[in-house]
């Protein structure tokens, strides 16, 4: 009988740790941290561009007899902007020279301009209303006339990256009394472009 005593309370003994394991507090795993990742940066237009573009146009023509055409427009541009942050403005000049015809063989030789334009930015793409002065080389009647305007439009841009944006825009311009014919020019151009920004 002893024994059996014994034997039992060195067996109580030994199970102790496990029954002192099994009352513990069960370990909580620490909740998993979710991370969000920052939202992408808003790029900065701030600097000096300059590219190429492409496009088409159609000028309109009353007076003097002569009607109007339409044709390819194929130049360059070349600006600075300032970024306000939610605001983008800047100037530009551009150049291109057209296939936009005229009734009794002549010609809208090319479009040149001195754009001023600004507007709000929406995500990677700049929005903007232009307007400037132009200037226009055309053949009326045989002889060849250098004449200024004014043009307005609107336009938006797009950041590809750091360095390369495309865009777009639409422009119409206004040239009164052409060399002294009597005609007005009214073109009015669609055209896409590629700049690199420095």
């Amino acid at each position: 009988m002893k024994k059996f005593v014994a034997l039992s309370a060195v067996s109580l003994l030994a199970a102790a740790p496990a029954f002192a394991g099994g009352m513990a507090e069960p370990v909580q795993q620490p909740a998993p941290v979710v991370v969000t990742p920052p939202a992408p940066a808003m790029p900065d237009w701030t600097g000096f561009y300059g590219g190429v573009n492409l496009g088409y146009g159609h000028t309109t023509a009353s007076g003097g007899g002569v009607s109007g055409h339409s044709g390819a427009l194929y130049g360059a541009q070349v600006g600075y902007l300032q970024d306000f942050g939610n605001w983008v403005a800047g100037g530009e000049l551009g150049y291109d020279g057209t296939n936009m015809k005229l009734s009794g063989g002549g010609k809208v030789n090319h479009l040149a301009r001195l754009e001023l334009k600004a507007g709000p930015k929406f995500g990677r793409a700049f929005t903007y209303l232009a307007l400037g002065a132009g200037q226009t080389k055309a053949n009326i009647g045989g002889n060849s006339y250098t004449k200024s305007g004014y043009f307005g439009g609107i336009g938006m841009d797009y950041k590809i990256d750091h360095s390369w944006s495309v865009g777009g825009q639409v422009l119409s311009y206004r040239f009164n009394n052409v060399g002294g014919t009597g005609t007005d020019l009214k073109p009015t151009t669609a055209t896409i472009n590629v700049s690199y920004h420095f």
